[in-house]
């Protein structure tokens, strides 16, 4: 709709206010998804910033609450956001997700699927950044798998950090197969480069 274009228009904070106006965090989810078709279509495309909001505003409460796999809309509304704005998605609901004390299961195999299917790969170089950022735990391995199953070439400062990561992280995981099997797949994706 041409009323869109209101959104490449708006100050952050005036674009806050309208997402809340509007309810679009807690809007049904097929509504979600035809939203987000109808960004897509958007020209010219949102400022970083303004998809930043959005991501936040659609999708943050979502995912964070998520107890269970999310439907087949939530998936189908992520899947098209992330398809033009993987980037400030990263930024704000990766690291959300990150930041979230617990298990967090659903989080956590929802941002392996993302990794695995819809985001960029200077997305996943900035997922793999992300998790580097923050201490290790037994929750973002299977993240880290993902990254390392798409089998990008890594920049060399980037792919260091993730062995010396897995280095001083080593006695922490001693009994852990994911950590294993994390540290065999670096071995076999990057052997020309690990020494």
């Amino acid at each position: 709709p041409p009323e869109l274009s209101i959104l490449n228009n708006c100050s952050p904070s005036q674009l806050e206010g309208l997402c809340s106006f509007l309810q679009l965090s807690t809007c049904p989810e097929p509504s979600l998804v035809r939203f987000c078709g109808w960004l897509l279509a958007l020209t010219p495309d949102l400022s970083y910033t303004s998809a930043a909001i959005l991501a936040e505003q659609l999708f943050l409460r979502r995912v964070l609450s998520l107890s269970q796999p999310p439907s087949r809309h939530l998936m189908a509304a992520l899947t098209s956001f992330c398809s033009k704005y993987s980037h400030p998605f990263c930024r704000v609901l990766v690291a959300a997700v990150l930041q979230e004390p617990g298990e967090g299961a659903e989080q956590t195999k929802l941002m392996c699927e993302l990794v695995e299917e819809c985001l960029e790969p200077h997305s996943v170089q900035l997922v793999l950044s992300q998790v580097l950022e923050v201490p290790l735990s037994e929750k973002l391995l299977p993240v880290l798998q993902a990254v390392l199953g798409r089998q990008e070439v890594l920049p060399p400062e980037l792919l260091d950090l993730l062995v010396l990561t897995l280095c001083q992280q080593a006695p922490a995981f001693a009994t852990s197969l994911s950590f294993a099997k994390l540290v065999t797949a670096v071995l076999t994706v990057h052997q020309s480069q690990v020494s």
